[in-house]
């Protein structure tokens, strides 16, 4: 059977995931739909798919999931509307910017047993979860610290962050998931500082652009994490992870993986500079499991309780900063 999928939100990620599921012999985009008919209408044109409105797409029993790709505060309502039409449901992070408001999209998720799972990309990359696979083999003993980099070429435009959320519940979201992937243990603690020194415009809106953040377990496990939306450099993205055995780490990629030795001494290519480009394989595997658990009936992951687990900590984030205290979660 081929699980046929519905495309909410025509724009870069959506064209994204799109091109995953084209790779997939198992699925196929049988509609789209966009708040900007235009757009529609082109990605329609380019993918032979037909221009749905959001109602035809609910009635449509023909169509099995949906791919919410559309913007942040659509996310919950066309989550509630779909699980209760018997859709399963693959939404990009977050939930909601507001966690009550998560956690009653996930109640209406539990009464309609629906299929939801959230766009945490970097799970699936081959790296990190390379990474994941040495801690579970025993590689490196028991997990004690987590260090996480992540850092962007350069800021987002204002009018696109003035709806993001912030810092925390934007960027640094996938880092609180990818530290939860890593310590195997709940944070109970989060101690975040944040400043402006990349564009002023952020501050003005209350935003942030640089950041450090330590997480805790109850065990005492430690994760820090570091963000900039500046790294003249290149998409800096990397991961350690020390154990009582050993230590664990990925490393930066490059869109040539050589090495130049000469009398000015030793340089590498330049990293990738896009986090399209840096996860073009993730944005692949993610989708390719969605569908797989679909066909199969394995469950979801990430889940709508990892995506509620990851807002809280940014929530925690933005609290710790704004009264300049660690932060204890429920």
């Amino acid at each position: 059977m081929t699980i046929k999928l519905a495309l909410i939100g025509a724009g870069r990620i959506g064209k994204v995931h799109a091109r995953a599921v084209r790779e997939n012999p198992e699925a196929e985009i049988s509609a789209v739909t966009d708040a900007l008919p235009a757009a529609a209408e082109a990605f329609s044109r380019d993918w032979s798919c037909a221009h749905r409105s959001l109602d035809d797409i609910e009635t449509d029993r023909s169509i099995d999931a949906v791919l919410i790709c559309s913007p942040t505060d659509t996310h919950a309502d066309l989550i509630e509307r779909f699980a209760r039409a018997g859709k399963a449901i693959f939404c990009e992070k977050p939930i909601d910017l507001d966690v009550e408001r998560a956690r009653k999209v996930l109640e209406i998720v539990k009464q309609t047993n629906a299929k939801l799972m959230i766009g945490f990309n970097r799970r699936f990359d081959p790296h990190f979860r390379a990474v994941r696979d040495a801690i579970d083999s025993g590689r490196i003993g028991t997990v004690e610290m987590v260090t996480i980099t992540s850092r962007d070429p350069g800021a987002p435009p204002v009018e696109y962050a003035k709806r993001s959320g912030g810092l925390f519940r934007d960027m640094t979201i996938h880092d609180f998931d990818m530290a939860r992937f890593l310590l195997g243990e709940e944070p109970v603690s989060v101690s975040a500082h944040a400043s402006v020194l990349v564009d002023p415009e952020l501050g003005k809106i209350g935003d942030h652009d640089s950041a450090t953040v330590i997480l805790e377990t109850a065990s005492g496990k430690q994760a820090v994490i570091s963000n900039s939306r500046r790294a003249t450099y290149g998409y800096d993205q990397r991961v350690e992870v020390h154990g009582s055995k050993g230590v664990v780490s990925a490393e930066n990629q490059r869109a040539v993986s050589i090495e130049i030795g000469d009398e000015a001494g030793y340089s590498k290519g330049p990293l990738l500079n896009f986090f399209m480009d840096r996860y073009t394989r993730s944005y692949a595997n993610e989708i390719a499991s969605f569908i797989d658990a679909l066909t199969t009936g394995k469950a979801i992951t990430p889940s709508g309780a990892d995506g509620l687990a990851a807002l809280v900590l940014a929530d925690a984030a933005t609290r710790s900063v704004t009264e300049k205290q660690r932060i204890t979660i429920a």
